[in-house]
């Protein structure tokens, strides 16, 4: 067998789960078969861990949409709950979806996040975003972006408590882009956290399994991460399911120059969304997946495919996409620590790269980047001799970083 034969095999390989945690692959769909549409197909349910939610599958990630009828659509559909957040689009997402549902908020499960230090902060950031979308309580109130367990204080659970006993929330979560197979043993033990918003992707695979990487390098096992925290009752709602998006770079778009057809190309690989979908739900822990839509195709797309089993052709597209994406897509996954030896917190910095290249959210992507302390804002990838972080993966992290670099600041 020649080593690119066994390129594809491991790939292909890399993206199977444990099969206890998979549901049963339907192989008996044709590609050729015409599409149903999503007014004829209806999703299951799962229990959102012990919060006694019934959630479908498929939920909607408001982030990036700021047509409110495509929300609309998804509750015509059935989708159940719909995930925002005080920072998404400078607070507007909230005022945007709360209009868009106020007729069936009762219907529907809501959530926000508060990415406050402190929680005094945070319960004045929680008043704003019931005032803005028009609702007297959340269902899940997330501590935001929290990477790891110092960063979950005593004072924000105390109030997220404070918030529950007053009726404004009805459930305490906790999201994590990063070190999420510590993260969540973490909650799991200090056990006050209902539901945990967690990065899952097929291209979170382990290192380990690759029979040409170092021995020694570290893995990550999120799936069997996710499978103790929901044997422990916590719900389990994952995120960044496209691991990278989909490219929405548009031609002429100068921010990309000449490099924009080539991302294009890169990203927006036919049936490559409607299986990273069916890849995350076929694993039966994961509650459910949000999921950003920003027009009614994507909904349409995204609906089928969670009312799909994932199948053989899915192991293919997917294993073809991971070779793509390889070099410039970060699992956040820790094994490299996270930081330069200068300080740049480069899973950070990977993950604005990838709001603005795939998910079409520029602003937003230059925004985080600016916030960032002046001292990380002003170093320059091109003035070290040498790269200090070493990805398992295979990230080109120095180029990738050097053009977050270029685009941000």
């Amino acid at each position: 067998m020649n080593s690119e034969s066994s390129r594809r095999n491991f790939l292909a390989a890399s993206l199977a789960l444990p099969a206890a945690a998979l549901a049963k692959p339907n192989t008996a769909q044709s590609p050729a078969q015409p599409q149903a549409s999503p007014d004829s197909l209806k999703l299951p349910w799962r229990t959102l861990g012990k919060t006694g939610l019934k959630v479908t599958p498929l939920s909607f990630g408001c982030m990036t949409t700021s047509d409110p009828t495509v929300i609309q659509h998804a509750a015509d559909l059935g989708v159940v709950h719909f995930d925002t957040a005080r920072a998404y689009q400078n607070g507007n997402n909230e005022r945007m979806v709360g209009a868009a549902l106020k007729s069936r908020r009762k219907q529907l499960i809501l959530s926000s996040k508060t990415l406050a230090p402190t929680g005094k902060e945070a319960l004045a950031q929680l008043e704003t975003s019931l005032r803005e979308l028009g609702t007297d309580y959340l269902d899940i109130w997330y501590l935001h972006a929290k990477l790891n367990p110092s960063e979950v204080t005593d004072d924000l659970l105390e109030a997220q408590r404070t918030a529950r006993q007053q009726g404004k929330i009805r459930f305490a979560g906790v999201s994590t882009h990063f070190n999420m197979d510590r993260m969540l043993p973490y909650l799991v033990k200090l056990g006050q956290t209902d539901v945990v918003l967690t990065t899952y992707n097929f291209a979170m695979h382990s290192v380990a399994q690759n029979t040409n990487a170092d021995p020694n390098a570290p893995t990550s096992d999120m799936t069997g991460a996710i499978q103790q925290a929901r044997k422990a009752g916590i719900g389990i709602v994952t995120m960044k399911a496209l691991a990278g998006g989909v490219s929405r770079v548009a031609v002429g778009d100068r921010l990309y120059g000449a490099n924009q057809q080539a991302l294009s190309r890169q990203l927006s690989q036919p049936g490559v969304p409607a299986a990273a979908i069916r890849w995350v739900l076929r694993n039966q822990s994961v509650d459910t997946a949000i999921v950003c839509m920003t027009d009614h195709d994507q909904l349409e797309e995204n609906f089928r495919a969670a009312a799909q089993a994932y199948s053989p052709k899915d192991d293919t597209v997917l294993a073809q996409h991971l070779a793509r994406i390889a070099p410039s897509y970060c699992r956040m996954c820790g094994a490299c620590n996270g930081v330069c030896d200068k300080g740049v917190p480069v899973a950070e910095v990977l993950r604005y790269l990838t709001y603005a290249e795939g998910y079409g959210q520029f602003p937003m992507a230059r925004q985080k980047f600016l916030d960032l302390p002046d001292p990380v804002r002003a170093i320059r990838c091109g003035d070290c001799a040498s790269c200090s972080v070493d990805c398992p993966h295979g990230v080109a992290v120095r180029d990738r970083v050097s053009l977050a670099q270029d685009l941000f600041a």
